[in-house]
């Protein structure tokens, strides 16, 4: 028994865990020096925690054989069943947060559905466009891919999270383009997407999220009410400088002038705190990950898995994108985390469980290559 655990770790893609484990770490950190500040040790010990169940996840998952999903429809419309119980139960029984009813509460948890259905959907779709990959050229593959995205795309809006229908919708784009789906149908794609941005904005968007995203086109229209957030996280970069003021000595962070500076705003008191070689670590660190994810996807044996894979790539980067544009001020304020680093379960945890998927791919990819030379 121990010799197969030992051989499975040993298969196990241990630069991708590393990588995952760095971000965890930055972002601890943050949280740590926000505690400190605050004296009330709120973030850190329950974001080690997190961290800990999510590990757990990953390598408990990354023993089990995902080629299950690939060959049995029925599991993945389960999946997708309950994710689309689970979208409609939180708009009638869940709480209300920041004018969002987005979330379960357990006692003193919360867990948020959309994490969830995120990645079902990156499976359904997967599965789908892996199935009729010779036939991405007849357009009905992309209107019923359409219908599998909408029907969570819809439920997320009326919560309403325009956030997490962004990633929705990225994911979506990101699968079918990389599928293989022809110019012309890219174009209709892209054109019908337009006109329902311009159908949403009068009919779906709430009246503060047009604030916000006015205010984004003109900051200095509110500067204390919509605008104050974007403002003050610049404030935040601008002033880390080169090397940061240190941690936990960030003015903007430590004195309250941020608000949810543990989730929506990491990233600006980290820049505040670490100044742009921070950054620049920072982002050397996603390469990392993003590059071992590219790496697993090229050495993949089946279409399903590299879907998958790439599916989940496109999610982490969308919402690397609009958390770190939202800070710098370049895109509207839509309450989306920083990936392994913004405080909170739902997304980590999933991250997680998506990740231990990957591990086991790579442990049956390195298989297989063994075997083949053998």
């Amino acid at each position: 028994m121990a010799n197969f655990l030992w051989l499975h770790l040993k298969k196990l893609d241990w630069i991708l865990i590393s990588s995952i484990l760095l971000l965890c770490a930055i972002g601890s950190l943050v949280l740590f020096g926000i505690d400190a500040g605050e004296g009330t040790g709120n973030f850190f010990p329950r974001q080690i925690l997190f961290i800990a169940m999510g590990l757990t996840a990953m390598l408990g998952l990354s023993f089990f054989d995902f080629r299950i999903l690939k060959n049995n429809s029925v599991i993945l419309i389960i999946l997708y069943a309950f994710a689309f119980i689970s979208l409609v139960a939180v708009l009638i029984f869940g709480v209300k947060i920041r004018g969002t009813f987005a979330w379960f509460r357990f006692g003193s948890f919360n867990f948020e559905p959309v994490e969830f259905a995120k990645i079902v959907l990156i499976l359904i779709l997967a599965k789908y466009f892996s199935s009729r990959h010779v036939e991405m050229y007849r357009i009905r593959h992309i209107v019923i891919s359409v219908f599998w995205a909408g029907i969570p795309l819809i439920l997320v809006l009326l919560q309403p999270d325009l956030g997490s229908a962004l990633i929705l919708v990225s994911i979506w784009l990101g699968v079918v383009i990389l599928s293989g789906i022809k110019p012309r149908h890219l174009f209709i794609v892209l054109v019908s997407g337009i006109l329902l941005s311009l159908m949403s904005w009068f009919f779906v968007l709430k009246p503060y999220q047009h604030q916000r995203i006015l205010t984004y086109l003109n900051v200095a229209k509110d500067p204390l009410g919509y605008s104050y957030n974007s403002i003050q996280s610049k404030i935040a970069i601008g002033s880390g400088g080169f090397w940061g003021k240190g941690l936990g000595y960030g003015t903007q962070g430590q004195l309250d002038f941020l608000p949810e500076k543990q989730s929506d705003f990491i990233f600006a008191i980290f820049a505040e705190e670490f100044g742009l070689t921070g950054v620049l670590a920072l982002f050397a660190v996603f390469l990392l990950f993003f590059w071992r994810l590219i790496k697993i996807i090229f050495n993949c044996n089946n279409n399903f898995f590299r879907l998958f894979i790439s599916g989940f790539a496109v999610m982490i980067f969308g919402q690397i994108f609009i958390n770190v544009g939202m800070n710098l001020g370049l895109l509207p304020i839509t309450g989306i985390s920083l990936p392994f680093i913004s405080y909170g379960g739902s997304n980590l945890l999933i991250n997680f469980i998506a990740l231990g998927i990957i591990e086991n791919i790579v442990t049956h990819s390195k298989k297989r290559l063994m075997a083949e030379m053998s």
